[in-house]
């Protein structure tokens, strides 16, 4: 079986992506994987796009500096568009071994609703897919 070692995290700045940074941080200590933090921002204005871009820096950094602390090897994917397809590209021009993301998110915002993307992705994906239940 081969081992997860290039892991996409999709994230989406709200607080269940502590539970999704939680679970694939302990992964890729076992498996000396690489995680790429990704969020995508779902916008409709240019004013929008560009605060979204920098809150998503500001929380991507946040994950990042946190991980590499931890000695994980780790890097951040900002993309704009709708979600489920800029997930999907991601994965097909890169070589992910796994997808992990949260099952639901809080819709904030701008922000995107995981639920309905989870289930696109589980449909259309073509690698595995690791979907964590946050902590109630």
């Amino acid at each position: 079986m081969k081992l997860y070692k290039e892991i996409l995290v999709a994230i989406d700045c709200s607080p269940v992506d502590e539970t999704i940074i939680e679970h694939v941080s302990a992964l890729a200590h076992q498996l000396g994987a690489t995680l790429h933090l990704l969020h995508v921002i779902h916008s409709h204005t240019l004013d929008q796009e560009r605060y979204f871009r920098e809150q998503s820096i500001i929380t991507l950094d946040r994950y990042l500096n946190k991980l590499q602390a931890e000695g994980i090897d780790a890097r951040t994917v900002i993309r704009s568009g709708e979600p489920e397809r800029e997930i999907l590209r991601e994965i097909e021009e890169n070589g992910y071994d796994l997808l992990a993301m949260a099952l639901h998110g809080h819709r904030l915002p701008g922000r995107i609703l995981f639920g309905s993307v989870s289930r696109t992705l589980r449909e259309k994906i073509t690698i595995p897919l690791l979907l964590v239940k946050p902590h109630q």
